[in-house]
């Protein structure tokens, strides 16, 4: 099975929609409250971009990937919406079903390869396991396979690496096993939640460029999830601004970060560090995230947002598209 020679983007690719998320809800069920994670959102991802999605811990970014993968386990469910894959709802798919998308057509590298290998298996067996189950190899076709593979995300001596335990392997090392394994079937859509925060600044970097040159080469859409807008900015298409289990925000990167239309994203960027500000005191968002459990009434940014009407406080904005192509949920917006 070749692993080279994609086209990567076309101009075309970019009109055509491989995932929408409708009117997504999943809540968590316990000791008698609901926590509403994620709140009722609607995305769409192109073929062949790199999406972004940002927000602050807690504002419902990992779930909502959890909720892509089907990857929900009780106490939490989803609720509502639909999950349009290639045309199929995957929110409607049997287990069964749903297994032959996850690993094949969808991947996903999670935020700690330590949680995520099995200490007692060879990496090697690792990258091969989605080989085995989705496409039938084994014995020398699926050495080949991952030899290939682990030479394609950068791992230094692949033939000896094979039979390396988790362990023996750097923690750089080991997330480039974790984005072996998920581009083993050259899946259509790839998620990575987070996918350098357990890493050095250095590391990071590597990474990054390994994710684009990859996403280059093979063709993959990328769902980028992080809460690191310079990392938004280096490497993604469009991005979404998520918060409170809410979509305030999505646009093309570059129109996000230059010219933010919600006061949440624009608070986001003025609280980034600047070094012409070097000697005066960071900018901050004042109050918290708001819970999940007992959330305010109407806009979920209200009780710390500077322009607060009283709109604001009775009724939730509806995520509406500008005349520029972006969408945005604000009252002054509407």
């Amino acid at each position: 099975m070749g692993l080279t020679g994609g086209d990567g983007v076309r101009d075309g690719d970019l009109q055509e929609s491989i995932l929408g998320l409708e009117n997504l809800r999943t809540c968590f069920y316990t000791q008698g409250a609901v926590v509403r994670a994620v709140d009722g959102i609607s995305l769409e991802i192109r073929s062949g971009e790199i999406f972004g999605l940002v927000g602050e811990s807690g504002s419902g970014k990992s779930v909502t990937a959890l909720s892509i993968m089907r990857l929900i386990s009780s106490p939490g469910e989803i609720t509502e919406g639909r999950i349009i894959f290639r045309g199929v709802d995957l929110v409607e798919l049997s287990e069964e079903e749903m297994r032959r998308v996850r690993g094949d057509k969808i991947s996903m590298i999670f935020q700690d390869p330590t949680a995520f290998l099995n200490p007692i298996m060879k990496v090697g067996k690792q990258i091969a396991e989605p080989l085995t189950l989705h496409r039938g190899l084994g014995g020398s076709a699926a050495r080949s396979t991952v030899l290939e593979l682990m030479g394609l995300v950068g791992i230094p001596d692949p033939e000896q690496r094979i039979d390396d335990y988790p362990h023996q392997l750097s923690g750089g090392m080991r997330q480039r096993i974790l984005i072996a394994s998920a581009l083993a079937c050259q899946p259509d859509i790839l998620i990575a939640d987070e996918p350098t925060t357990a890493l050095d600044v250095t590391i990071q970097a590597q990474i990054l460029d390994l994710l684009r040159e990859l996403q280059r080469e093979l063709g993959s859409s990328i769902l980028l999830i992080t809460h690191d807008l310079g990392v938004i900015a280096e490497m993604c298409d469009r991005v979404a601004v998520m918060y409170g289990g809410h979509i305030m925000e999505v646009a093309e990167t570059e129109s996000v970060l230059g010219a933010p239309q919600h006061p949440y994203t624009a608070a986001l960027l003025e609280s980034l560090p600047q070094l012409s500000q070097s000697k005066e005191r960071l900018q901050v968002i004042p109050g918290n995230v708001p819970s999940a459990v007992t959330p305010p009434p109407g806009c979920r940014f209200h009780p710390r947002c500077s322009y607060t009407e009283a709109v604001c406080i009775e009724k939730m904005p509806s995520l509406v598209q500008l005349a520029d192509g972006r969408q945005v949920a604000c009252h002054r917006c509407i």
